[in-house]
Formats: structure tokens, C-alpha cells, sequence
């Protein structure tokens, strides 16, 4: 028995409709053809991944009904709709986007009508970009790569078609496994998840647990136990718990990779095989990146099927233009001062997220503020999963509103009304500046971004001028003459402008 029939009241429930297995006409990465537009261009390439069937049970993922508004859409409507939002697409039999959600079509009464008033009440005015292309994508069962950068409403994008795909399976029998699987690369990201999973997954009484390491096993083996539909993990602790024989990943027939680049940049290349290597080759996969290197793309092509991709805005890496971003030079023993010079600036009572490259560094910046009387908490982490909770509860609350952090919070942390962000060290890649200053700017808001850059960071000042560039915004000619290749000013030069008065100087913390 499918959950249409059990749970929504929907007796159409889509059991007749044959599932759309991927193994006809071919595009993308299996038996691919691929192209640059959605028409042309295409080029075969031979698929990676077996298609061994035998004594699999037949699944359905196919679920996509297009409305009459948007098959009413002609080609020059779809071109403007998807030029005007900087979306471009790659593959064969690409669906139109939905520019409202009820044009979305989530199959099941319940779903057609509890979702969008959930996605409404949530806050969302229309779909995003990648939510506009990218269900009625996912809703076909086809495999998807989306590159997006963070707070541009991905999670969603894949979500919800998930919790479509969940409802029209069999319900699951005790010792069954999740029937989705969401990896990322942190925990903070994969709670971040789980929070969106059990808001929009609660009018289809939908179980979810997430899965990471940190924090006693206990309660995370017994929700596994006890049977969840949709499971969203870091890769080591979910590797425990199979492992240990807690779960399994047999009933998995929705997978998705969130953030795999930053999953490639720690290290989970190994784990990410293990576990996909324990799936049914017939899944339907979902590949999620902010950028595109070429490790990302070698690894997509080796577990994506006749995939779907979309991108927003550019494949270059570019910052969002919602940020101001402010570039000082300075030397590494005046970087304290200037930190809290510009506190005293900036101050207002406002989040401030300061970014570190080291937990010692990040331990003892925080220390030094709370003495100088600054309220200010640190993550990192070394530190365990209750005190990052309760630092980020803190934060969130704005009870501390100076939080200093590693790159474990540059991804997955969705704190609303982040204001400023300061990157006390430039990060190692390019890549994690623009996800850095993107914890600010969230969600249509406006964020500033104020980065230190030293001598030591020179190798970066010429891509961090192309990204400057391309927001519009403002190079010193210090930072200009340092990517020509000129030395750094002289040391006490420089310095931010512009910047708005705060209240620091009537601090009342301690």
C-alpha cells in the first residue's frame, strides 16, 4: 500500500502510472547527451553506473503533472522567465519552471493543498529561481545536478519533492531502512535540514531523523529502530550506524549529496562511495554544489543517471550582490585593533559573525573580546555538539550577539538577520570567502562583509578583485596594486570607509 492511499484520502495515488526509470532516451551524465542550452549542442557520454535490476522491486518516482498556466508558457516566455532569473539548464526534454506554487502540481489533495500554504506561511512570495526550475525536475524522478549558492531556497528545491516521493511508496516494514537519504557535510547543516524536513513533512506524518557524530549514539539508534522515512546524515556517524547494523540503506530510493564540494574539501570522497555503493543503482539522485570544479563534476558523473542541471546565476564563482563587501589591508599583529575599532563602528546590537581559520585562534580572539567587555561566544569544532547548540541558541537569540567561528559554520548555519561579517582571517579558497560573507545578505536581506587581507593572502587578491568586480563593488588601490603583483602598503595604511556608526562605545556588556 502506497501512503497516498493510507494516509492522504487520494485513491488515484499514482500507482498506475509507470515510473520514469531513466533508461530510455538518454541526457546527462549516462548514456548521456548533454548541451549547453536545452536544445542543442549534445554530446554522448558512454554511463558509468551499472544497471543491474535483478530482484529489485519496481519503484515509482515519476509524479510530475504539468499545469495548464505553464504548458500554456511558449518557448520565448520560458526563454525571458528563465534569462530574467539567471537560470540556465542543461539536457534533453527539460520541463517549463513554475512561476507560482500552484502551478507546482504536488500530486495527493492533501499535499496540492497543505504544501504551498506551508511554503506561503514560511515566508516565500513565489518560488525562487532553483525551486522554479528545479522541482518540476526532481518531481520527474530524473536524476538533477543544481548549482546554487547557499540561502538561495535549494533545500526546498529538493525537499519537497522528496516528501512526494516518500508518500507514494510502500510503508515501511519493520527493519526497513529510510526510503530518503539527505548526506551533507556538517552538522550544522544536516540539523539546518532537519528542521525544514519536520516543518514541511509534518501534514504527511513523515518521520525523519538526522543522523551525526558529536553527541550520544542512543536516541539516534533508536529512532532508526523504530523506523524513519527520511534520514539526513553526515557521512562518518552514518557509516557507524550501518556499521553497526542500526540501519540500512536497501529501501533507499532518493538520494541526496547537499553541499558536495564542501563534502569533497573535507575529506568524504572514501565515505560518499561507501555508502552509495550500499544503493540500489536505480535511485534518484540529487546532486547539490554552490560551485563546480572539476572534482565535483568527476565525482556526479560516476553516480548520476540521464541527469537534469540547472544552474543559478553563473557556473564562475561570484558573491552575492545583496553584500556589501569591505577589503582592508593590514598586518597580522594589527588585525586585533582594527577588530575592535570596527566593532566599536559597527555595534548596534546586531548579529556579528566573525570568521577564524583556527579553533586556538578562535578561542583566544573570544577570549580577549570578553575581556575588553565585547559579548562574544566561539564554535568550532573541537568543541561538543551541546555547546555549539547552545552558543548558536545564544547567537540566535541575540543574547550574545558577537559570535566568532571555523569554517564548521561558513556552511549549513541559517541564522536570520546576520548582519555583518568579518573575516579576521582570509580563508583558504575563494570558495569559502563567498560562503562566508553569504551568512549575511540572507533571504533578500541586505549584509555587510569586512575582510582583514595580509601579505600572506597576496596569492588571492586577484580572484578576490574578480569577485569584487562582479558585484559591483568598490577595490582599493592598495588591494588592486597587491593583484598586479605589488607589494603590501606599509603596515598602519589603509582601513575601512564608509561605514555605518554603531554604539559601541556605550557597550553595557560583560
Amino acid at each position: 500500500m502506497s501512503r497516498y492511499d493510507s494516509r492522504s484520502g487520494d485513491p488515484s495515488s499514482y500507482r498506475d502510472r509507470r515510473s520514469d526509470s531513466g533508461f530510455g532516451a538518454s541526457t546527462g551524465y549516462g548514456g548521456s547527451v548533454r548541451s549547453s542550452s536545452s536544445r542543442n549542442s549534445y554530446e554522448v557520454v558512454e554511463s558509468p553506473r551499472k544497471l543491474d535490476l535483478d530482484g529489485l522491486t519496481p519503484f515509482e518516482k515519476n509524479f510530475y503533472v504539468e499545469s495548464p498556466a505553464v504548458a500554456e508558457m511558449s518557448d520565448r516566455e520560458v526563454e525571458e522567465y528563465r534569462l530574467q532569473r539567471e537560470i540556465t539548464v542543461e539536457g534533453l526534454d527539460v520541463p517549463k519552471p513554475v512561476k507560482s506554487f500552484r502551478d507546482v502540481g504536488f500530486p495527493g489533495k492533501t499535499l496540492a493543498y497543505l504544501l504551498p500554504k506551508e511554503i506561503t506561511k514560511a515566508g516565500f512570495v513565489e518560488p525562487t529561481p532553483i525551486q522554479a526550475q528545479g522541482w518540476p525536475m526532481a518531481l520527474r524522478g530524473r536524476d538533477l545536478i543544481g548549482i546554487a549558492e547557499t540561502g538561495s531556497g535549494k533545500t526546498l528545491a529538493y525537499l519537497l519533492p522528496a516528501i512526494v516521493h516518500v508518500n507514494a511508496q510502500p510503508i515501511l516494514s519493520p527493519g526497513d531502512g529510510p526510503i530518503v537519504l539527505v548526506l551533507a557535510p556538517t552538522r550544522e547543516l544536516a540539523v539546518q535540514i532537519q528542521n525544514e524536513c519536520t516543518k514541511f513533512g509534518a501534514s504527511s506524518k513523515i518521520k525523519n531523523t538526522c543522523i551525526y557524530g558529536g553527541v550520544p549514539k542512543g536516541p539516534q539508534v533508536r529512532d532508526l529502530q523504530k523506523g524513519v522515512e527520511i534520514v539526513i546524515a553526515t557521512p562518518g556517524r552514518l557509516i557507524d550506524m550501518l556499521d553497526s547494523h542500526h540501519t540500512n540503506l536497501r529501501r533507499v530510493t532518493y538520494l541526496v549529496l547537499d553541499e558536495a564540494d564542501r563534502m569533497l574539501d573535507m575529506g568524504f570522497e572514501p565515505q560518499i562511495r561507501k555508502l552509495v555503493s550500499q544503493i540500489r543503482p536505480d535511485r534518484q539522485t540529487l546532486y547539490w554544489s554552490a560551485t563546480w570544479p572539476k572534482e565535483v563534476e568527476q565525482l556526479a558523473r560516476q553516480f548520476l543517471y540521464n541527469p537534469y542541471k540547472v544552474i543559478i546565476g553563473s557556473q564562475d564563482l561570484k558573491a552575492n550582490h545583496a553584500i556589501r563587501q569591505h577589503v582592508d589591508i593590514v598586518s597580522e599583529n594589527q588585525k586585533y585593533n582594527k577588530l575592535v575599532k570596527l566593532l566599536e563602528d559597527i555595534m548596534d546590537g546586531s548579529r556579528i559573525l566573525i570568521f577564524m581559520d583556527t579553533k586556538k585562534g578562535c578561542d583566544q580572539i573570544t577570549r580577549q573580546l570578553r575581556m575588553d567587555g565585547w559579548p562574544a561566544l566561539s564554535i568550532h569544532g573541537d568543541k561538543s555538539q551541546a555547546e555549539r547548540d547552545w552558543v548558536l541558541s545564544e547567537f540566535k537569540a541575540g543574547k550574545s550577539p558577537i559570535m566568532t567561528a571555523t569554517d564548521v559554520a561558513a556552511r549549513g548555519l541559517d541564522v536570520k538577520d546576520v548582519k555583518y561579517v568579518i573575516n579576521y582571517d582570509f580563508p583558504g579558497s575563494l570558495e569559502d570567502y563567498v560562503h562566508r560573507i553569504g551568512r549575511t545578505g540572507r533571504a533578500g536581506a541586505k549584509g555587510t562583509a569586512y575582510t582583514f587581507f595580509t601579505a600572506a593572502n597576496a596569492r588571492f587578491a586577484k580572484e578576490l578583485i574578480s569577485i569584487l568586480e562582479e558585484a559591483g563593488q568598490k577595490v582599493s588601490p592598495d588591494l588592486a596594486a597587491m593583484g598586479r603583483g605589488a607589494p603590501p602598503p606599509p603596515s598602519g595604511h589603509g582601513g575601512f570607509r564608509d561605514r555605518g556608526r554603531g554604539h559601541g562605545s556605550g557597550r553595557s556588556w560583560n
